[in-house]
């Protein structure tokens, strides 16, 4: 959708990012009067000395955000904005983002203000431990817990199984895992 008439209308489009400058490129761009959606996520990384889940805050797409402007009007003042290395283009200019895909992307936004994409578990989901101390251990995914952060599985090791209630942030869903016996 890169035709001449779409430069004289407000569209979205991809900003490429300097590494980790995704916020400050928000920021300026917004000093600039200019609309932007920058989606985040939380992720827990476990800290073996703390013996705790540290909460952490990363961009949903590394080095990209996304800006809604008039090119015409804009484009060399973006372009040049500290934090941005250029616009993603395609064909013969920026590319551009159809709304909806925004729209969709900003309808995962909890009330955190983070996009939510914790995968789903249901009873009998196998399922492997990201972090931790018991990382690359495999089990059964039994239920969630009253808090809502915490699930039990079911963890199979050589001739041992155990339940275990853990950081729902420490699981992932596998499709196949080996059975021990």
């Amino acid at each position: 959708m890169n035709d001449k008439l779409t430069w004289d209308f407000p569209c979205w489009y991809v900003i490429h990012t300097h590494p980790k400058q995704e916020e400050r490129a928000t920021s300026n761009l917004r000093v600039l009067g200019v609309e932007t959606f920058n989606p985040k996520i939380k992720e827990h990384r476990y800290n073996q000395y703390a013996n705790a889940l540290i909460p952490l805050t990363k961009p949903l797409f590394p080095r990209y955000i996304f800006t809604k402007l008039i090119i015409n009007n804009l484009y060399h003042k973006v372009r040049f904005t500290r934090g941005i290395h250029s616009f993603v283009n395609f064909g013969s200019g920026p590319a551009t983002i159809d709304e909806s895909i925004i729209y969709l992307m900003q309808s995962k936004i909890g009330k955190d203000g983070f996009v939510t994409i914790d995968e789903e578990f249901g009873p009998g989901d196998k399922v492997i431990i990201k972090d931790g101390l018991l990382k690359n251990f495999a089990g059964i995914f039994e239920r969630e817990m009253k808090d809502a952060d915490r699930v039990r599985i079911l963890l199979q090791t050589v001739n041992y199984q155990a339940h275990v209630e853990i950081e729902r942030g420490l699981i992932k869903k596998v499709g196949s895992l080996p059975q021990y016996t």
